[in-house]
């Protein structure tokens, strides 16, 4: 059975596996970052709480607490679902069964819920999305995409995804993308397409590996920087 989603679904990671999927070191995460398509992840909530400030964008900001918790609960059946007909497109070693990854990443969504509303005033959590961003040229270091781009490859078009990694480049110094495969673990047809066009453009690309493996082969990153 292949993976699909219909449109993308509000799904959240943790704060230690935005460090091993963007290899972030002690001075990476002391930059100016802005983090997009966040969703309900908790790396905005833990930054927070380090003294550290992340700024996330996602169309989902628009809708309230209670509405966004009411979409991961429809989400978590769905999503559960497909990984436990996919089982074998996973690496279970961290992580021991459909049911572990479950609570992983319900204690994350909570977190990010428990964060939502003072992160809305204190503009941490900004409704907008890829490929127009409401900042100005260089406003930050760097900007990471987490299971959106690549990984959403049958549902976004390549023109999609080099405008979204141009408008990025366009309000930071630097791109971070994780990971480099569809939702069926294989290496996203747009990938080849994007790194010879940015690099046309002068742009230094890099595949990186890391330290973070779930997908089978999903342990590399995309570091574009300008």
């Amino acid at each position: 059975m292949s993976v699909k989603y219909e449109s993308i679904v509000p799904w959240g990671r943790s704060f230690q596996e935005y460090v091993n999927m963007f290899n972030l070191t002690f001075d990476d995460l002391d930059k100016s970052i802005l983090s997009c398509g966040d969703g309900p992840a908790s790396f905005n909530s833990t930054m927070k709480k380090s003294g550290k400030t992340v700024v996330s964008i996602d169309p989902l900001y628009n809708l309230n607490r209670r509405t966004i918790e009411k979409k991961i609960e429809e989400t978590y059946e769905t999503v559960m679902g497909q990984t436990k007909y996919n089982e074998d497109k996973f690496v279970w070693s961290t992580v021991k069964d459909v049911e572990e990854l479950g609570n992983i990443r319900m204690t994350s969504m909570r977190e990010f819920l428990s964060d939502y509303e003072t992160g809305k005033i204190e503009n941490r959590y900004i409704t907008a999305e890829l490929p127009y961003l409401p900042f100005e040229n260089n406003q930050f270091e760097l900007a990471l995409s987490s299971h959106f781009l690549f990984l959403y490859t049958e549902n976004l078009s390549l023109d999609f995804h080099m405008n979204s990694i141009d408008e990025m480049l366009r309000v930071s110094e630097e791109v971070r993308i994780f990971p480099l495969l569809d939702m069926n673990a294989v290496p996203s047809i747009h990938l080849p397409y994007v790194v010879e066009s940015l690099t046309k453009k002068g742009c230094k690309v890099e595949k990186i590996g890391v330290n973070y493996e779930f997908q089978k082969g999903g342990n590399s990153m995309l570091k574009i920087t300008k």
